[in-house]
């Protein structure tokens, strides 16, 4: 079969570009975040292509005032990856490595038009491979790049103006095999209690960003992380990548929301970085599709759905599965080595199932 990509010079194997190996996992994903430098209005939006599933799907979710607004979508894709429609959203592609356009036609209440600018060439993160026993459950590339926000988002007839100057935000692209779609009837044998430790948060300050992710295991060993300065501008070869990441916590009383957070680094001169984290909100990820029960990425809903939810992230049980993976709008203070230190604002990304000996978690919901 024949496809649009196949037009273009990025065939990776002798095969047309609609195959994509032979996991039936493998994915293609948009996601993106936005938010006011006074934390007020975050959004956020994916967009997901299931080759083997034969299944594309989005969403786009607005919080503000306390109240999350979210528009779900799926269709089948007729194995036609690179028409980046579903419904009413759009995504494409201005500028690669460098610009990005959403626009999401009025459908349910809620419209958007936004273009997002990055403020220095992505990041690439290591490459994320981990299995449980024998099976492959994460190979998978991801870059993410800060940036800023311009256009408008139009909500229930309240439009609100988004402007460069007043909106940051961070988008990435990530690919490979991860979990997607119905679950696997059979599970590894003798099975383990899940566990799974993620922090993901990238800021933005006046003229710089910043970056920093870690997986850790049941120990606290550190399976991935990386941690990258960025000035405005900054090219392939100017990103800072800062070393030694430790970050540290505070939790709210009988929960794994992190309350008060402290990340240290050190750059190539072996400078001290601090960055200070104050949580301000909550954005339920299942908004755009993460653990969501019933708009799980790639799950089959026929030849095209469409779905609106609210909820209030603010009165939500955190233990709820479904609501463990959030990002946390922050208010973040960077304190460089020079002594000065500048404000900023950013999302504290975190998914924290299972046992983790440095925070005493022993089991699968505890605190």
């Amino acid at each position: 079969m024949l496809t649009w990509g196949d037009e273009y010079p990025i065939h990776q194997t002798p095969e047309p570009v609609w195959v994509a190996g032979t996991d039936r996992n493998f994915y293609d994903r948009y996601f993106f975040n936005g938010y006011s430098l006074d934390g007020s209005v975050f959004f956020g939006a994916s967009f997901g292509v299931y080759p083997h599933l034969n299944i594309m799907d989005g969403a786009f979710s607005i919080l503000k005032d306390g109240v999350q607004k979210s528009i779900h979508l799926s269709r089948i894709m007729n194995h036609e990856r690179m028409d980046t429609r579903v419904g009413p959203m759009s995504i494409e592609v201005l500028s690669p490595l460098k610009s990005v356009r959403i626009k999401f036609e009025d459908a349910e209440g809620i419209s958007a038009d936004l273009t997002f600018e990055g403020r220095h060439f992505p990041v690439e993160e290591p490459r994320f491979t981990t299995r449980s026993g024998s099976r492959m459950i994460m190979d998978v590339t991801r870059m993410t790049q800060n940036g800023r926000w311009s256009g408008w988002i139009k909500v229930d007839g309240e439009k609100i103006e988004i402007a460069s100057d007043n909106f940051f935000g961070t988008r990435d692209r990530s690919w490979g095999v991860r979990p997607i779609g119905a679950q696997d009837q059979q599970p590894v044998v003798p099975q383990k209690l899940p566990q799974f430790y993620w922090l993901w948060t990238p800021l933005n300050f006046e003229n710089l960003a910043m970056y920093f992710h870690v997986n850790e295991d049941k120990a606290g060993g550190r399976w991935n992380t990386r941690s990258v300065l960025a000035m405005d501008g900054a090219g392939p070869d100017e990103l800072m990548h800062l070393n030694n990441p430790e970050f540290t916590a505070e939790y709210d009383a009988g929960t794994r929301r992190v309350r008060k957070g402290t990340l240290s680094v050190t750059d190539g001169k072996g400078r001290e970085h601090k960055v200070y984290y104050e949580p301000l909100g909550v954005f339920q990820m299942k908004g755009i599709g993460y653990t969501h029960p019933d708009w799980s990425h790639g799950a089959f809903k026929g030849e095209y759905a469409i779905e609106r939810e609210d909820f209030k992230p603010g009165v939500m049980a955190w233990n709820q599965p479904d609501n463990l993976h959030i990002q946390a709008i922050s208010k973040v203070r960077h304190e460089g080595p020079d002594g000065k230190s500048s404000e900023g604002i950013g999302a504290l990304e975190q998914l924290f199932i299972g046992p983790h000996d440095p925070t005493g978690w022993k089991e699968l919901f505890d605190a």
